[in-house]
C-alpha cells in the first residue's frame, strides 16, 4: 500500500520564492498528494513593501526577511537560478542541477536585489540607513509609489534632510490617478521636498554629488537612491519552451485559471504574468491560492471544469506616507492622511504576512 501511494505522488516545482511564489509553498506545503520543490535564487522572502521603512529602521528588516525554511520546514529548496526548461518536464539550474515535475509554476516577478542570504540583505539596508543618516541631502530617482513612500519615510524620520525627487513624467502616482498624484505632491511638498517633473538623471555621470537631469539641470545631493521599476523576471523563459508564451512587455500570458496559455501543467503568478490589473501584493497572494487550489483539483483528479477562475482585480491601492499618513485610491475615491495611515503605514502589513506564514506576527 505505500508504495501504491508514493507512485501517486506529484512533483510540483516552484520558480521564485517572492510574494505570490511563498504563500503558494506554504499552501502546498505537506500535502498529501503531492511533494514540492521551491527554487529561488536566494535564500529568503523579503515582504518587498516593507524594503522602504527598513531604510530608516534597519530592525523592522528582522521580521519582513524570512529564511524560506522559517516556514518552510524541512521542505525541499534549491537556492540557485533557473536557467532552463526542457520538453521532458526539467527545470536546470546554474548549479548544474535538472529537477523533474509534473506541475510547474513560474513566480518570478522582477528583478529584484542581488543578494543571495538574509545576512547580506539585513547589512544592505544598514548601508542604506548609515547613507540616509549621515547625508545631508538626498536624490531619490523616481515619482512611482516607491519613489513616493521613501521620500516619506526620510522627511518623517528625518526631517531636516533636503529631499530631491526627481521624475520622468508629468505627475506622480501615474498608475492610480492624477488626484492621487496631486494629494502625493502637495503631502510632499508641504513638507519641502522639491519634485522636478519631466526628467531623468544620469547616475552613472554623477561626480562629487553632482547629478546632470535630461533637462540639463544640475542637481547636488550627498547620496541618491534609484526608484524606478525593475525589470520583468522573465528574461531566462526567453530560451525555454515558454519563448513563445510571453507577451511584448515580457510577461507570460495565461488563461483565466492562471495556467500558461498552451501548457495543461504550467502555472504563472504574480507580477510575471499578463493579467490586466495593477501589480500588487495582494493580488499576488490572491494568484497563489486560486493557483493552489486548481493544483489541488488537478493532481486529486478533479473534474478541470471546476478549476478556480480568477478575475482581475478593480484598480486599488494604498500608498505609506511615513509611520502615521497614506494615500488610499479605492475604485473612483482617493483620500490621504491618518485614516488611510491606520490600515497600512504602521506594520506595512508585515504581520499579518507572516502570519499567513504560520509565523508569529
Amino acid at each position: 500500500m505505500a508504495e501504491k501511494g508514493a507512485e501517486k505522488k506529484k512533483r510540483v516545482v516552484v520558480v521564485g520564492g517572492g510574494i505570490a511564489g511563498s504563500l503558494l509553498c506554504k499552501t502546498l506545503h505537506k500535502h498529501r498528494h503531492f511533494d514540492f520543490t521551491l527554487i529561488d535564487s536566494k535564500e529568503y522572502l523579503e515582504i518587498t513593501w516593507a524594503k522602504l521603512r527598513s531604510m530608516v529602521e534597519p530592525s523592522f528588516a528582522k521580521r519582513s526577511v524570512i529564511n524560506h525554511h522559517e516556514y518552510l520546514p524541512g521542505a525541499s529548496i534549491i537556492t540557485s537560478d533557473a536557467i532552463r526548461i526542457d520538453e521532458e518536464g526539467q527545470v536546470s539550474t546554474t548549479e548544474g542541477r535538472q529537477i523533474s515535475f509534473d506541475y510547474l509554476v513560474i513566480a518570478t516577478g522582477h528583478m529584484g536585489n542581488c543578494c543571495e542570504t538574509k545576512s547580506e540583505r539585513l547589512r544592505l539596508f544598514e548601508a542604506d540607513y548609515e547613507k540616509i543618516k549621515s547625508s545631508d541631502s538626498v536624490l531619490i530617482v523616481g515619482g512611482g509609489p516607491t519613489g513616493v513612500e521613501l521620500a516619506g519615510e526620510i522627511v518623517v524620520d528625518f526631517p531636516t534632510k533636503k529631499v530631491k525627487l526627481v521624475h520622468r513624467g508629468s505627475k506622480l502616482l501615474e498608475f492610480i490617478g492624477e488626484t492621487a498624484g496631486k494629494k502625493a505632491l502637495d503631502w510632499l511638498t508641504a513638507r519641502k521636498v522639491e519634485v522636478i517633473f519631466g526628467q531623468s538623471v544620469d547616475l552613472d555621470s554623477s561626480s562629487d554629488g553632482a547629478y546632470l537631469t535630461s533637462g540639463g539641470e544640475t542637481i547636488m545631493a550627498d547620496c541618491h537612491f534609484k526608484c524606478t521599476s525593475e525589470p520583468i523576471g522573465s528574461s531566462w523563459l526567453k530560451e525555454t519552451i515558454l519563448k513563445d508564451c510571453l507577451d511584448d512587455s515580457g510577461r507570460l500570458m495565461v488563461d483565466a485559471n492562471l495556467r500558461v496559455k498552451g501548457f495543461g501543467n504550467i502555472f504563472a503568478i504574480g507580477d510575471v504574468t499578463d493579467v490586466p490589473e495593477l501589480k500588487q501584493g495582494y493580488l499576488a497572494h490572491r494568484h497563489a491560492l486560486v493557483v493552489a487550489n486548481n493544483l489541488k483539483l488537478l493532481i486529486e483528479g478533479g473534474d478541470e471544469g471546476k478549476m478556480v477562475k480568477y478575475a482581475p482585480a478593480s484598480p486599488m491601492a494604498i500608498v505609506s506616507l511615513g509611520r502615521r499618513d497614506a494615500l488610499a485610491h479605492i475604485r473612483c475615491v482617493t483620500m490621504i492622511g491618518r485614516i488611510p495611515g491606520m490600515l497600512k503605514s504602521k506594520d506595512l502589513f508585515v504581520g499579518k504576512t507572516r502570519k499567513q506564514l504560520g509565523l508569529q506576527g
